[in-house]
């Protein structure tokens, strides 16, 4: 979008910085909340198989997939009425959610507010960015952005810990519908409009086809240790998926405004980062998604224990902030990519090594603390590193195209990692009472059916005084086998991104690094090419000094 084109070249108006800042905090909120939650919603709800992991998930899909489209009508229609309609259908949905009378209407609930988020993560920055006409003007408001941000992922866990422990886990829906109603009133009466309609305009078709093809690939993965991956239903997802994805292949090349521009993928250094911007983040949100199951649904400690490990995991980013601003002037931005990526690792080994029956929150500082200062130099230099490999010009493309894969990435987390750990563990958990010789037949009998409706986080919770609640040692012990080779897989996949950094981003990657010092200290600044605009950020990106581009495009 066009400064000129938007508004005369005064100050960024307070009222707007404000609105974006609470919007983008409100956003994270919404997401990171139920993540200290899911023991709750294990004890009241009952979700039995895959049900638990859509929690998270119907949340996060619509942020995936739409995040992109609601920039483009921001553009085409005015940015301040998409930020208040934001705010007002996420109130409405967390609305919904704190009113559920059962697993399916709380699914209703994260997706009505996850639909609201997709509009406000965009949005946000990219009116903050229309109303700021110098590259210090740009530094200063983006960092605000940025640090709204990491607010939210900061306040979620004691939001939902506070919340949840003394009150109920529909307190903690509530109170973020009334932070969504204030947000929506602040953007109303304070936020300025803007739009920058010239050459923009909605890729229907792209939509339509990715919409499709990751709702039925991520079906298919939460659903298969349930259904069984042999079943109909997911192999019939698989197949759409793919046919989808093929179909917004074949969208995206002849689209004259695509949502994803293909051609950036024949640069070999970007389709790369791009590799590690899914792999990377998928990490980090399934070893956030591991940990709130082992200390919620099969550990049963209460939500402000678990929103202890949220602290450790989202906490640490904006502590950090400063000093990956730092770093990323004086290293180049793979440098600093390499040691997140290898520290995310680190920590998710460790995890894997902790007992389940260890409920001492002291043993996951170190692993956990390492996972947050890895995450805080990993997202801070994701972006920085994808816009590197392309030549200036595209640099706002290569950052939206590195956004919506680091926002697949966090959807996968949940998805894949739920998959693994139920899967081994219900297998682990049946061979085990096949075997057993201390439990008698009607113990075994009633074990086998509480596993058969509601796998093994089911048996985890039966009474230990009911006829299965005998097998319930059992189904603690596959569950923690089970989440600590979720743990493996999130640092296996940290650890793979990090010697794909090493081994295929050496040297410099494109004509404009060549022509410059590679020392990360002028890289394209414009917002979404500096700043993450996904879960959360550093706000790293706003180095002072650094060049501003004329044209932004969050």
């Amino acid at each position: 979008m066009s400064d000129a084109s938007t508004a005369p070249r005064t100050p960024l108006p307070l009222g707007t910085l404000v609105a974006g800042c609470l919007a983008v905090c409100l956003a994270q909120i919404g997401l990171a909340i139920p993540a200290t939650l899911n023991g709750l919603f294990q004890e009241h709800l009952h979700p039995v198989g895959s049900q638990l992991t859509w929690i998270s998930d119907a949340f996060l899909l619509p942020v995936a997939v739409l995040e992109l489209s609601f920039g483009v009508l921001g553009d085409l229609f005015g940015r301040k009425q998409l930020l208040v309609g934001g705010a007002a259908l996420l109130c409405a949905g967390e609305v919904v959610a704190a009113s559920a009378s059962g697993i399916h209407q709380l699914w209703a609930g994260q997706a009505l507010a996850g639909l609201g988020a997709a509009a406000l993560f965009p949005t946000s920055l990219a009116m903050i960015a229309a109303g700021t006409h110098t590259g210090a003007q740009r530094a200063r408001a983006i960092a605000l952005w940025a640090s709204s941000l990491s607010a939210g992922g900061f306040l979620a866990p004691l939001l939902g810990g506070i919340t949840g422990t003394y009150g109920s886990w529909r307190a903690a829906f509530a109170v973020v519908a009334v932070l969504a109603a204030v947000s929506a009133l602040v953007s109303l009466w304070l936020a300025t409009n803007s739009l920058a309609p010239e050459g923009r305009s909605l890729d229907i078709g792209g939509q339509i086809t990715i919409g499709v093809g990751l709702f039925a690939l991520l079906y298919a993965v939460i659903q298969g240790p349930t259904d069984g991956w042999g079943s109909a239903p997911v192999v019939v997802a698989f197949v759409i998926a793919s046919v989808f994805v093929g179909l917004f292949v074949v969208a995206e090349s002849r689209a004259g405004s695509p949502l994803l521009r293909l051609d950036l993928f024949r640069n070999r250094s970007f389709a790369i980062a791009s590799v590690v911007a899914v792999v990377g983040m998928f990490s980090f949100l399934g070893t956030a998604y591991a940990a709130s199951i082992r200390l919620g649904p099969i550990q049963h400690q209460s939500p402000m224990r678990t929103a202890f490990a949220f602290l450790l995991l989202n906490g640490i980013t904006p502590v950090l902030t400063p000093l990956t601003s730092r770093l990323l002037h004086r290293l180049p931005a793979r440098a600093l990519l390499t040691a997140g990526l290898t520290l995310i690792a680190a920590g998710d080994f460790l995890a894997a090594g902790l007992a389940v029956g260890d409920r001492n929150l002291p043993a996951l500082i170190l692993p956990l603390g390492l996972v947050g200062i890895g995450f805080a130099f990993t997202v801070s230099s994701i972006t920085a590193t994808a816009v590197n490999t392309v030549p200036l010009p595209l640099a706002g493309m290569a950052s939206a195209a590195t956004n919506l894969l680091r926002d697949f990435g966090f959807t996968l987390g949940p998805a894949v990692i739920g998959a693994v750990a139920l899967s081994q563990a219900a297998s682990r958990v049946t061979s085990s009472l096949t075997t057993s010789s201390s439990l008698n037949a009607e113990s075994k009998a009633a074990a086998h059916e509480v596993l058969k409706e509601g796998g093994p986080l089911a048996l985890n919770s039966v009474p230990t005084n009911s006829p299965p609640g005998a097998a319930r040692t059992y189904a603690l012990d596959a569950l923690g086998h089970g989440y600590a080779l979720g743990f493996v897989v999130c640092g296996s996949a940290a650890l793979f991104s990090a010697l794909l950094v090493v081994t295929a981003l050496r040297g410099r990657t494109t004509q404009e690094d060549a022509s410059r010092p590679d020392d990360g200290t002028e890289q394209s600044t414009s917002p979404s090419a500096q700043t993450p605009a996904s879960r959360p950020s550093s706000g790293a990106g706003t180095r002072p000094g650094s060049r501003a581009s004329t044209r932004t495009r969050p």
